[in-house]
């Protein structure tokens, strides 16, 4: 179990170049036992791994942890407060003190489950976590919110299709003012449209914006990552689409940046059809291992200030 999480994580072959690897390439072949991987963010000290694992319909997930100590990393274990509702999309803090995620788990207020965005917190790494705390007005609402993801100041990004924004799903800013949360902000048409825009991922600085858009005119097909750049006056320029070198006619989704490796992580349903399959177990081994079109997850060598001097 250990070897295949690690393998799933880390040990891809990307050839490195300023700006991509020379490809995207599927997670090794031992990642048989983790073909519905959602999403993922790995701590800045790179020796805490956060991801949710699902059921092949969906309608189970929950979050999953890995601890590195002494070179070693842990059997991956369920995070102890998640096992009884849907828990998805954790983001960790840079202080590494919060967890924040989605989950439709009920409020104190209210039996009705729709998604809010939560956090889990504790004094340092060796301490447990607290019970999970609903961020309440006025980033939760009636609505769904999901894929929280903050700047260092604090500032918090969201989906949701619930609020007056331009499309389907919209990405959403609240602003932290010091001591509390202003009220959502849609993002503009830069970035949001009349279809979906959603899993946003900001930089540490808040420069860029890495998301998903579904079905745009430029795009590949399905879901297409793209990347948004903040100008000097404070605004976003439009957003630019990640191209073929990443992108796949599937379903491109849940990006995760690591700022210091330069690395992309991202989960792809993207299939690739073998020509030939001559025998039972070679098409037992796509089935289980291949690019199969089921929910897996990749990283690319991928250079976000370069991509902008293109």
């Amino acid at each position: 179990m250990k070897k295949t999480i690690i393998f799933v994580l880390f040990l891809y072959s990307c050839t490195a170049s300023l700006l991509f690897g020379q490809e995207v390439v599927p997670a090794h072949q031992s990642l048989e036992s983790f073909s519905f991987l959602r999403d993922f963010c790995v701590s800045a000290s790179q020796d805490e791994i956060f991801f949710t694992i699902e059921s092949p319909s969906q309608s189970l997930s929950r979050l999953v942890c890995l601890q590195k100590k002494e070179d070693k990393w842990s059997e991956p274990t369920l995070l102890p407060f998640s096992g009884k509702y849907q828990d998805l999309e954790p983001f960790l803090s840079y202080d590494e003190k919060r967890l924040y995620f989605s989950s439709n788990r009920p409020t104190q207020d209210s039996l009705e489950s729709n998604f809010d965005i939560w956090y889990v917190e504790r004094k340092d790494k060796n301490a447990a976590w607290s019970a999970p705390i609903n961020m309440g007005a006025p980033i939760n609402s009636a609505g769904n919110e999901f894929y929280p993801t903050l700047s260092e100041n604090q500032n918090l990004y969201f989906t949701s299709a619930d609020l007056a924004g331009f499309g389907k799903d919209d990405i959403y800013v609240c602003y932290w003012a010091k001591d509390h949360y202003l009220p959502p902000q849609v993002l503009d048409s830069t970035i949001n449209s009349k279809g979906y825009e959603f899993n946003a991922f900001i930089s540490k600085d808040e420069k860029y914006l890495i998301y998903t858009k579904y079905n745009a005119e430029d795009g590949l097909g399905s879901g297409d990552l793209y990347v948004a750049q903040k100008n000097q006056a404070g605004t976003w320029e439009k957003a630019r689409n990640l191209g073929a070198k990443i992108n796949s006619k599937q379903m491109d989704y849940c990006p995760f940046y690591d700022e210091k490796n330069k690395i992309l992580y991202f989960t792809s349903r993207r299939e690739v059809k073998p020509e030939n399959i001559l025998n039972w177990q070679s098409f037992q081994d796509w089935l289980e291992k291949g690019e199969n079109g089921l929910s897996k997850l990749y990283k690319v060598s991928f250079d976000l200030s370069l991509f902008f001097e293109e």
